[in-house]
């Protein structure tokens, strides 16, 4: 089983920046993937970046791109999510989700299903 603990979220002015941070721990970790969603209330949940962890591959939801970036740490089995220039748009709940298994040939990590485990979410709240 996979352990996932979020943090780094809070109350920021739009056109600031936060860090958020998933720390991963679990027997199953190689071979697998991580990524981050969030949701607003009444909105499905929306894909932002995912990473490979042995490749260090990685892919953006529409929304992320320019602003956001995703990163890890490898001793620490940390991932990262770095957001700039946040809107009030951004405010959700923030999750972190990990997949246990090999990644199929066709990708499917811009989706929720593809993810085994998730945080609990971190709220970020973006005043305008």
């Amino acid at each position: 089983q996979v352990q996932l603990v979020e943090s780094g979220g809070g109350l920021v002015q739009a056109g600031g920046s936060l860090r958020l941070s998933c720390a991963a721990s679990g027997r199953t970790f190689s071979a697998s993937a991580m990524g981050w969603f969030r949701q607003a209330p009444g909105k499905e949940r929306e894909f932002l970046a995912a990473m490979k962890w042995n490749t260090d591959t990685t892919y953006y939801g529409d929304s992320a791109k320019g602003r956001f970036t995703i990163s890890r740490d490898n001793a620490k089995n940390t991932l990262y999510l770095q957001m700039n220039s946040l809107k009030a748009e951004d405010t959700a709940v923030y999750y972190c989700g990990a997949r246990a298994g090999a990644i199929p040939y066709y990708n499917p990590l811009r989706s929720r299903e593809a993810y085994d485990y998730w945080g609990q979410g971190t709220q970020v709240t973006v005043s305008s």
